[in-house]
C-alpha cells in the first residue's frame, strides 16, 4: 500500500504535468477530486472561486496573497478565454496601462464580452472583475499579449476620456513618449473622425514636450476638414529630464516616474550640509556600524541572524571548512556574503567620498556588490553558480505586494536607464530616494534586491557626505508599506519621509 508521501508525490506529478503545459488557472476538470483534495490539504494549490484553483506554496501562511498576485494575469488570460473563447477584451483604460508596462494588480478588472453578464465577480484579496457587454477590441484594433486581449495603443488612446490622463498620467505619458511620430495614431483619428480625441492628444503631446507631433495632429486633422480644439488633458505640466524615444516603454515609465516624483522627494527628504570631508573617519564610522547594519538588513529579508553570528563572521572565527555546523547554516552563509559585499561597498563609498560621480560608481560596482553577497553560498554548493551571472532570467515576485516586477527583457533596458538617471540627477536627495525606489521597482535580481537597494541608498548618502543609515527590522512594515505606496499608488512621500526619518534618527544618535 502506498504511503501518504508516495500518494502526494503522485498528485504532484499530475500538477507538474499541468504546469508544464503552461496552465495557471487550474479547473476542477483538469485534476481528479482525489488529487485536488490531497494538493489542497498539503498547500500546493489554493481555491480562487468555485471550480478554479491556482498553484501555491505550502510554506505560505494562511491569508498570504503572494500566490494570487503572482498568478493574477496568467489566471485571467486562461479563465476569461475558457469562459468567452476569443470574444472578450479588456477595457481601453486597462489596455493602455498594460501597454505602458503597468502590471500592478488592479482592485477591479474591466472586461468586455458579448456574452458578459454585466456583473461584478469577487476574487481573492479584495480584487474583482466587472464584465460588461460594451464594444470589444477586434480586428486590427486587437493586440494579444501573453493571452491578454487588449485594444491597440492607438485605438485605446482615441477612446479613453480626459479623466484617464489625469488619473493615469504616468501610463499616458509613457505611451506618448514612446511614439516616434503621429502616423499610426492619425490613421485612427481620421478614420473615426475623432476630433475631441485629436484635441486631447495634441494637448497631451505638447505637455510632454513633443510640439512637432502635436502640430502634426492638428494640421493633419485640419487638412481633412476637421475642426479640432487643442486641450491639455493632464492636470499639470512636467519638465522632462532628457526623455528620448527609447524602444522600451518601461524605460519611459521609470523616467516619467523619476521626473514626476522628484519635487515631492525634495519637499519631504531633509536637506543638510555634508557632515564630513574626512574620508577615513567616514569609513571608520561605517566599520563601527557594520554589525548593526548587517543584523537589521538581513533580518528584514527573513534571515535568522544574531549580532554574535555577525561578529563571528567578521572576526574570522566562522570556519565552514572545519565546522560542519557552520557549513550547513544558510543564515551564516548569508551573513558571510553580507560581510564580503560590505567590503566592496566600502570601497564604493570611498570612491564617492573622494569625488567620483555616484552614478558612475553605481554603474561600475553594483553588480560586484551582488556577486559578493552570494559568492559564499555558491562556493558552499547551496546556490547554483548561475546566481552570480547577473540580472535575473525569469520572473520574480514580492511577497504580499500588488506590484508585479517587470519582465526579464525590460530589466535589461531599465537598469542602464537607472544609471543614466543617477548620473543626470543634480540633487543628492533625489538620488537617495529615487535610486532606492526605482531599483526595487525594477527588481533586477532573483534574490538580494532589498539588500542591494539599501547598499545603493547608502552609497548615494555617502556621496552627499551624509552618514551610513540603518533601516531597522522593527520598521520593516512601515518600510514595505512605503515602497508599496510608491510602486502601486505612485506616492513617493511615505518613502521620502521614511528614509529621511531613518537618516535623522541616525544623525541624532551621533549628535550630528
Amino acid at each position: 500500500m502506498a504511503s501518504a508521501a508516495e500518494k502526494l508525490a503522485e498528485s504532484l506529478k499530475v500538477l507538474n504535468a499541468l504546469q508544464s503545459k503552461g496552465v495557471v488557472a487550474v479547473k476542477s476538470s483538469d485534476i481528479s477530486r482525489t488529487h485536488r483534495e490531497r494538493l489542497l490539504k498539503a498547500g500546493f494549490i489554493q481555491a480562487v472561486i468555485k471550480g478554479w484553483y491556482i498553484v501555491s506554496r505550502p510554506e505560505e501562511a494562511v491569508g498570504e496573497s503572494t500566490a494570487w498576485y503572482t498568478s493574477y494575469w496568467g489566471f485571467f488570460a486562461q479563465y476569461l478565454s475558457e469562459r468567452f473563447g476569443e470574444d472578450w477584451s479588456f477595457s481601453p483604460e486597462q489596455s493602455l496601462k498594460l501597454h505602458a508596462g503597468d502590471t500592478t494588480v488592479p482592485v477591479q478588472l474591466l472586461v468586455r464580452a458579448p456574452k458578459a453578464g454585466n456583473k461584478k465577480t469577487d476574487f481573492p484579496y479584495n480584487t474583482s472583475i466587472f464584465e460588461t457587454r460594451a464594444t470589444l477590441a477586434q480586428g486590427d484594433e486587437l493586440v494579444v499579449k501573453e493571452g491578454l486581449r487588449l485594444f491597440s495603443v492607438e485605438e485605446a488612446l482615441t477612446l479613453v476620456p480626459e479623466s484617464f490622463f489625469k488619473a493615469n498620467a504616468t501610463d499616458a505619458r509613457t505611451l506618448l513618449a514612446s511614439m516616434p511620430d503621429a502616423s499610426a495614431l492619425l490613421a485612427r483619428l481620421l478614420e473615426g473622425g475623432h476630433t475631441r480625441a485629436a484635441g486631447r492628444l495634441a494637448g497631451a503631446f505638447r505637455n510632454i514636450g513633443s510640439p512637432l507631433i502635436a502640430d502634426a495632429v492638428l494640421s493633419t486633422m485640419k487638412a481633412a476638414s476637421h475642426d479640432v480644439r487643442e486641450l491639455d488633458p493632464f492636470a499639470e505640466s512636467v519638465h522632462f529630464l532628457n526623455v528620448g524615444r527609447a524602444a522600451s516603454p518601461h524605460v519611459h515609465r521609470i523616467r516619467v516616474k523619476w521626473v514626476a516624483m522628484r519635487e515631492e522627494v525634495i519637499g519631504h527628504f531633509p536637506a543638510a550640509p555634508p557632515i564630513t570631508n574626512d574620508v577615513e573617519a567616514y569609513l571608520a564610522a561605517m566599520d563601527e556600524i557594520y554589525v548593526t547594519d548587517a543584523y537589521h538588513s538581513l533580518s528584514i529579508e527573513g534571515y535568522r541572524v544574531s549580532p554574535e553570528l555577525i561578529e563571528k563572521v567578521r572576526s574570522g572565527d566562522w570556519n565552514p571548512d572545519a565546522v560542519m555546523e557552520d557549513r550547513a547554516m544558510r543564515d551564516a552563509l548569508a551573513a558571510r556574503g553580507y560581510w564580503e559585499a560590505f567590503q566592496v561597498v566600502r570601497e564604493s563609498a570611498r570612491a564617492v567620498l573622494e569625488g567620483k560621480d555616484p552614478g558612475e560608481i553605481a554603474e561600475r560596482d553594483l553588480a560586484a556588490w551582488h556577486r559578493a553577497m552570494f559568492a559564499p553560498s555558491v562556493a558552499a554548493g547551496i546556490l547554483n553558480s548561475t546566481q552570480l551571472a547577473g540580472y535575473r532570467n525569469g520572473p520574480v515576485y514580492i511577497r504580499g505586494s500588488r506590484h508585479v516586477p517587470m519582465s526579464v527583457e525590460a530589466v535589461r533596458d531599465c537598469m542602464p536607464a537607472l544609471v543614466e538617471l543617477l548620473k543626470e540627477e543634480t540633487d543628492p536627495r533625489v538620488r537617495v530616494v529615487m535610486g532606492h525606489f526605482i531599483f526595487v521597482y525594477i527588481h533586477p535580481f532573483i534574490d538580494g534586491n532589498g539588500r542591494t537597494a539599501r547598499f545603493l541608498t547608502n552609497v548615494m548618502l555617502a556621496a552627499a557626505g551624509r552618514p551610513w543609515t540603518v533601516i531597522k527590522v522593527d520598521d520593516r512594515h512601515a518600510y514595505m508599506d512605503a515602497l508599496e505606496a510608491a510602486s502601486v499608488r505612485e506616492d513617493i512621500v511615505p518613502l521620502s519621509r521614511f528614509l529621511g526619518d531613518a537618516l535623522k534618527a541616525h544623525e541624532g544618535s551621533r549628535g550630528l
